[in-house]
């Protein structure tokens, strides 16, 4: 434990040593707090993969053939500009009025250039998008996600969670973030699913529990909180840790995901499923006196998808349910998330995300 706090220690001052003079770039709209209608989107891919250790050779492409199928990395920016464009457009269009960006590898992180994959944005380039959407009436948000079930972003650093190295490098990410997003007023940090089920398909496993788990968690958080920001969080822990309502900072924003996939409802006293707990997330955060958004999909989840269903329903459920659930002072909006990538194949689906969050807020 001691050497542990030696190595946050050192990580806050190694980046706060390393922090740059801010130049005069910042955001010009902010969505009203009440009534954030956020949009989830992808710019990097490398958030869902595993990621080769050095044993596995010098050559990366090689090495990556090594891994699970299902979980090698993009070696080259999967996000294509033109549809990006569309997609965004078209939630402006909509009535969006915040964008939560996953960067993964998608940015040129100026502290840590070998995080980047061919393709991916310059700062220049993410700067002008911002301010594109910004005209817009978009408020951008950055997003990086420190669950180490979707940290295949970080490439090498995947491999020394909990380390000096890794703390250093969280920090200084972070605040590559935050100056290129022109000092934004939330940071969303992920946080979701470090659970060993869901690294089943992972050749590389690593989970924290009990009190590493916290110290990560908080650490990241005052890094972000450091900067200015207030920290924007999945609330998974919660689901199974009772003590995450009393330990959790109240300063964090926290986004219980409920996505119906095994039909269950909305109600908890019919609700028999296994995710019930899920579901009373938005109850218990709401006790708890946080702040909220609760995030709502058209992804359809594999039992729906043997039933012949889609999940179009989910959204609007969810809305109409916690506009009742949680009080005016805790709900500061609501974010749909169609889990799609900004591809060929995944457009149509994020535009009919977007015309379903729309109807969803208009009821």
């Amino acid at each position: 434990m001691r050497l542990r706090s030696l190595f946050l220690i050192a990580a806050a001052l190694l980046a706060l040593g390393s922090c740059k003079k801010q130049d005069s770039f910042s955001q010009t709209f902010q969505a009203p707090i009440g009534d954030i209608r956020a949009y989830y989107i992808r710019l990097g891919n490398n958030m869902w993969c595993d990621w080769p250790t050095q044993v596995m050779g010098d050559n990366l492409e090689e090495a990556v053939a090594l891994l699970p199928e299902r979980k090698r990395p993009d070696l080259k920016l999967t996000t294509v500009d033109s549809l990006w464009r569309k997609v965004t457009d078209h939630a402006a269009e909509s009535g969006i009025n915040m964008l939560v960006v996953d960067l993964g590898e998608g940015i040129q992180f100026p502290s840590h250039p070998e995080l980047a994959v061919e393709g991916s944005w310059s700062v220049e380039k993410m700067r002008a998008e911002i301010a594109r959407l910004n005209a817009l009436g978009i408020e951008v948000i950055p997003k990086l996600n420190f669950s180490n079930t979707h940290n295949g972003w970080m490439k090498d650093y995947r491999h020394m969670v909990s380390s000096e190295p890794y703390y250093r490098m969280c920090s200084e990410v972070i605040a590559d973030a935050m100056e290129i997003f022109g000092n934004p007023r939330f940071f969303h940090i992920g946080f979701d699913e470090e659970e060993l089920d869901n690294q089943s398909r992972f050749s590389y496993q690593v989970m924290r529990v009990g009190e590493s788990w916290w110290q990560d968690f908080l650490f990241i958080i005052s890094e972000v909180e450091r900067h200015g920001a207030r920290a924007w969080v999945w609330s998974d822990r919660g689901w199974h840790h009772p003590d995450y309502y009393e330990r959790c900072p109240k300063s964090v924003i926290q986004q219980n995901w409920y996505y119906d996939g095994r039909n269950g409802g909305f109600d908890p006293e019919t609700n028999k499923t296994i995710d019930y707990d899920r579901l009373m997330g938005f109850w218990r955060l709401e006790a708890a006196g946080f702040d909220q958004v609760p995030c709502g999909t058209n992804w359809v989840h594999p039992v729906r998808q043997q039933a012949g269903m889609d999940a179009d329903d989910v959204i609007g459920k969810l809305v109409a349910t916690c506009r009742k659930v949680i009080s005016k002072e805790h709900l500061y909006g609501f974010m749909m998330a169609p889990w799609s990538p900004c591809t060929a194949e995944g457009t149509d689906f994020q535009l009919h995300g977007i015309d379903l969050f729309k109807e969803a807020l208009a009821q």
